[in-house]
């Protein structure tokens, strides 16, 4: 069997050396810390105290029983036991498995409306194998479409909390996306909105949005998306430079009204630990007044107006007018979104919109993915 193995012990690690040839270091203090005994048997919290052991603590002994690995610890009555299976797939510098993190499949405009992932309301809601498939196609690509919505103003956010909670904001736990007389914001008139991701003065900007068209039967008013992470991909191999730039220089953001003024400071462009695209903070409206030093601030703005020219590119570009009852869903870390403008002496155009934190979203995808697993080993 491939995760049969046999231990060593070394100066401050125990090796293991598997059947098929590999092999394996796990650090005594990790071996300690990581011991199942030391975590809750019902939360599946840490128990374990780290400053009860000393961090040069090593083994009086290992063996292998079974498929498990018994290391027996001085002054200690019970020995510590780990399946083998699970040491080989939690091993120190291997990233844990994680179900939601998956593989973003970058898209320009030939994707086309026709191609963005679609589910239906019901089966979503009803079927948990549905809602596993939606979760992850929304994930791969950062936008979805849910079709069949009931004519009711809570059936977009019923949708959304079959994943979690609802992200509160400054606008409220949802938000109606129509034309007012007395705006705070341009998504509030009925005036074109430039691709943006929302709310870049945040803290932490919402992640998941959820916008339910409940009608639209003005002139115009179609939407229009664009994959952050195709363009700053194509960025980056056409002017390393520029990327670098957008991607190591925080700027400031800021929203402010009558009762509000909420800043904070970010890169337009994040790398994850690996360097991929992970997340895109890109919103001309809300840039506070630059204030990065003088002898960077021309090739920053050069960059920065590339970026938005790209963003404008109809070849990134994907457009679709929605219909009543259905729902664009998107990530707002990611995917940019607009409008074109409307004329709403033509139709009323109303859309109700709410917000879903990517932890919430994950959550749900390996929540889902631990009941297919046991309904398959059952």
């Amino acid at each position: 069997m491939a995760d049969m193995a046999s231990p060593r012990l070394e100066a401050r690690q125990l090796r293991l050396d598997w059947a098929d040839g590999g092999s394996d270091a796990f650090p005594y203090i990790w071996l300690r810390d990581t011991d199942p005994a030391g975590f809750h048997p019902r939360t599946g919290e840490r128990v374990f105290d780290l400053t009860s052991v000393p961090l040069d603590l090593a083994p009086e002994a290992a063996r292998v029983e079974g498929t498990t690995l018994v290391i027996d610890w001085p002054g200690h009555d019970e020995a510590s036991r780990f399946e083998l299976g699970w040491l080989r797939e939690n091993r120190p510098g291997a990233a844990r498995p994680d179900p939601a993190q998956l593989p973003a499949t970058a898209w320009r405009g030939d994707l086309g409306a026709g191609g963005v992932p679609r589910a239906r309301a019901a089966e979503v809601l009803a079927d948990d194998m549905a809602l596993s498939t939606w979760l992850r196609d929304s994930k791969e690509y950062g936008l979805s479409i849910v079709e069949g919505l009931e004519d009711d103003v809570e059936a977009g956010c019923g949708v959304a909390r079959r994943i979690g909670f609802l992200r509160e904001t400054n606008f409220g736990l949802t938000f109606e996306v129509v034309s007012k007389p007395d705006p705070n914001n341009l998504a509030y008139t009925s005036d074109a909105l430039p691709l943006h991701t929302d709310l870049t003065n945040q803290e932490m900007p919402p992640g998941w949005q959820f916008l339910h068209c409940l009608a639209n039967e003005a002139e115009g008013g179609g939407s229009v998306f664009c994959d952050g992470v195709a363009v700053a991909e194509d960025l980056a191999r056409e002017d390393p430079a520029a990327f670098e730039l957008l991607a190591t220089v925080d700027i400031p953001f800021r929203f402010h009204d009558g009762d509000t003024d909420i800043r904070a400071r970010k890169t337009v462009i994040r790398r994850g630990r690996g360097g991929e695209i992970e997340e895109i903070c890109f919103n001309a409206h809300l840039a506070d007044i630059l204030d990065i030093d003088p002898a960077i601030m021309p090739d920053y703005y050069a960059a920065y107006r590339r970026l938005m020219q790209m963003t404008r590119d109809p070849a990134y570009l994907v457009t679709l007018k929605l219909k009543a009852g259905e729902m664009v869903v998107f990530d707002n870390r990611r995917v940019l979104h607009g409008r074109a403008a409307f004329d709403p002496s033509t139709g009323f155009r109303h859309l109700r919109g709410c917000y879903v934190d990517r932890g919430e979203f994950d959550s749900r995808i390996r929540v889902l993915a631990r009941a297919r697993d046991r309904a398959e080993a059952a």
